[in-house]
């Protein structure tokens, strides 16, 4: 009896994961151009809520910066 609930809940768990499809919660990436006067802080403050910092972090770790100088015209991925 063991046997056959085992062996229910393994071919169960098969279909189920194979059957499961991606969320897609992800969304599509944003990117935002830097304008005159930008900074990382600011645009933080203009595209996350909370703390500015995180948002300073999350750009420069998404972009790939090695500092936190921006100039206009470039291009940033918004995380």
């Amino acid at each position: 009896m063991f046997l056959k609930a085992a062996l229910v809940l393994a071919v169960l768990a098969l279909v189920i994961g194979v059957a499961a499809r991606p969320s897609g919660g992800a969304g599509r990436s944003r990117s935002y151009v830097v304008k005159p006067a930008d900074t990382l802080w600011s645009i933080a403050v203009a595209t996350y809520a909370g703390d500015p910092r995180e948002g300073v972090w999350k750009l420069e770790h998404r972009n790939h910066l090695t500092g936190t100088t921006v100039v206009p015209g470039q291009r940033l991925v918004l995380p």
